[in-house]
């Protein structure tokens, strides 16, 4: 019997184990490419708003505002609030967001009432900023906690004619205070500040959802991943036209009552 030589042995054997090994790691490397993809997929979509699972509020809410000569012509002031106009809070004391265009009033009145019979629970005024932008109002310490569970009508009216206020121009909109589940709470309580946005946001807790993102976004101003992430969660929700508006130190109040 004739014996294979060495070389054609080696080829014969190792050059399938070989071209094996290029499979394999063209695999592999296949694999890793659609992971990452995946990964940056799912990373883009985290940073969108998933409202929750749940009827909407009364239709009253309309969230829009009247035109006025004390707002410049063809502007009007923009909630930042979900499509269906409600948002939900953890907090007592949620902040409220708006952009605001130029105004040529001062005032701005914010009133929170009641869901059932519509009494005043709250009502406070403060002073507008001479700029455009994004303005902030949150809810005193000294204001009465929202109880969980009950929904609120808010509606904030800039103050053009103090005498009579059905022309001035106004927007109103829904909150509601909820309490987290055990795993979100846990969750909430190992993530730094940079995941917070995105876990509130999964988890469909509008105020603080936007609380903390724009917390990072004055923060670091110039982090383009900060910026990418305000991009997709102001898209998700409808609020594309206001992405690059600046904000505005704004608001205290100048007075409140109960």
């Amino acid at each position: 019997m004739k014996c294979i030589k060495p070389s054609l042995y080696y080829v014969a054997f190792f050059l399938p184990l070989c071209l094996n090994c290029v499979t394999l790691s063209a695999f592999a490397a296949h694999e890793m490419q659609l992971q990452a993809e995946h990964t940056k997929k799912t990373w883009l979509l985290s940073q969108g708003f998933k409202p929750p699972q749940r009827g909407n509020p009364p239709v009253s809410a309309g969230g829009s505002t009247r035109s006025s000569s004390c707002i410049s012509r063809n502007k009007q002031i923009t909630p930042l609030v979900p499509p269906n106009k409600l948002g939900l809070t953890f907090a007592k004391y949620p902040t409220f967001f708006w952009h605001i265009p130029t105004s040529v009033t001062k005032t701005a009145k914010l009133t929170i009432l009641t869901d059932k019979n519509q009494t005043v629970f709250y009502e406070t005024s403060f002073t507008l900023p001479g700029k455009p932008g994004i303005i902030s109002f949150t809810l005193p310490n000294s204001a009465p906690a929202l109880a969980v569970g009950k929904t609120y009508r808010w509606k904030l009216t800039v103050v053009c004619d103090a005498e009579d206020d059905s022309g001035n121009p106004s927007v109103d909109a829904w909150v509601e205070r909820t309490q987290p589940e055990l795993r979100l709470s846990q969750a909430l309580a190992k993530a730094d500040s940079r995941k917070l946005p995105t876990i509130y946001a999964e988890a469909g807790i509008w105020h603080e959802a936007l609380t903390t993102l724009v917390k990072l976004r004055r923060a670091e101003p110039n982090n383009s991943k900060i910026k990418m992430d305000w991009q997709k969660f102001l898209q998700s929700v409808g609020l594309d036209a206001i992405v690059k508006e600046p904000f505005i130190n704004c608001c205290t109040n100048d007075n409140s009552s109960q």
